[in-house]
């Protein structure tokens, strides 16, 4: 027989198990929070707002989007990784997460190994814009006016060090090694009401941020960096075809979980990811936005990250640009 304080030691651990085996098996029970280390009106914003209803439906809660910019997405960032590894926080980051990998701040501790991929969503072109009073109407004038005064092209981005900074470096490279000089936003939707007021002579931003405002007319899309034009935007040339032959850089959004989020509840959220993309109606509402889904496992797309620390990196370094510049 089990004596007394024998099974009253065991007793706790006895339920421990099946406890958090209940947790699991009854998330989400609330509201799960979206963190996007941006303000509202940029490509990753735009993204998580064209899901967020039918990620909710999956899920069967609440999905609630907070946004927090700052730091070329640090700061959003650094927040969701502070976050319990419950399930009830994810991160829906884009490919400036590996920029801010590639040009560490001295002294700060690196942000990846604080979380799991779950899931990449979906791939799109950078674009670049520019205003329709800008005088320039075409990607090649945008290069010809680099080369006639290296620097003097103001080009907003959604931060130093930001994919879309690196992005543009790296086709600024491919189109003759050309010079502009980067303008800073906290975001692409800041950048885009500068770009829209004619404040600025060009932006880069992922291309789905600046797409319909190009539609409307109050844009200039000159150029995407995908490797074909957007099915939507067939009159939007690339950069290949035009002033940098070979040149393809695209960006790519995707959904992390704080490191220690219990595996069933990563299986879980990437089930519901695959559902959404793979819904007509909302592949066919990220496609006109110039999305295009994805829906790459959390092994996948850990792979896919690294590879772009490595290409951001080695730009960075050739162009002698750190983080903070």
């Amino acid at each position: 027989m089990l004596k007394r304080r024998h099974f009253l030691a065991a007793f706790p651990a006895a339920l421990a198990v099946p406890a958090i085996v209940r947790a699991q098996d009854s998330w989400p029970s609330r509201a799960v929070r979206l963190i996007v280390p941006w303000p509202p009106g940029g490509g990753v914003d735009t993204f998580g707002r064209t899901i967020q209803a039918s990620l909710a439906t999956e899920l069967g809660q609440s999905v609630v989007i907070e946004n927090i910019g700052g730091g070329s997405g640090r700061v959003g960032t650094q927040s969701a990784s502070r976050a319990a590894p419950d399930g009830y926080t994810l991160a829906l980051v884009n490919d400036t997460f590996a920029a801010t990998e590639a040009l560490p701040v001295t002294g700060a501790p690196a942000l990846r190994p604080a979380f799991v991929p779950v899931t990449l969503a979906i791939s799109a072109p950078q674009g670049v814009f520019t205003h329709p009073k800008s005088g320039i109407r075409s990607i090649q004038d945008f290069v010809a006016a680099a080369k006639a005064q290296p620097g003097k092209l103001n080009v907003g981005v959604p931060g130093l060090g930001s994919s879309q900074h690196l992005t543009s470096e790296l086709l600024l490279r491919a189109a003759g090694d050309l010079r502009v000089t980067h303008v800073p936003y906290r975001g692409g939707g800041p950048l885009l009401q500068d770009l829209l007021a004619g404040t600025i002579d060009a932006g880069v931003v992922t291309f789905s941020a600046g797409a319909q405002q190009a539609r409307a007319g109050h844009l200039v899309g000159l150029a995407v960096t995908s490797e074909a034009r957007p099915a939507a935007f067939p009159d939007i040339v690339t950069a290949t075809e035009t002033v940098a032959p070979g040149f393809v850089q695209t960006t790519w959004q995707g959904l992390l979980a704080p490191k220690g989020t219990p595996d069933p509840i990563l299986a879980r959220v990437h089930a519901a990811m695959l559902a959404v993309l793979k819904d007509p109606a909302v592949a066919a509402s990220l496609r006109e936005l110039g999305f295009d889904p994805v829906g790459l496992d959390g092994a996948g797309f850990a792979k896919l990250f690294d590879r772009t620390v490595e290409t951001f990196a080695s730009i960075a370094a050739e162009r002698n640009i750190a983080a903070g510049d």
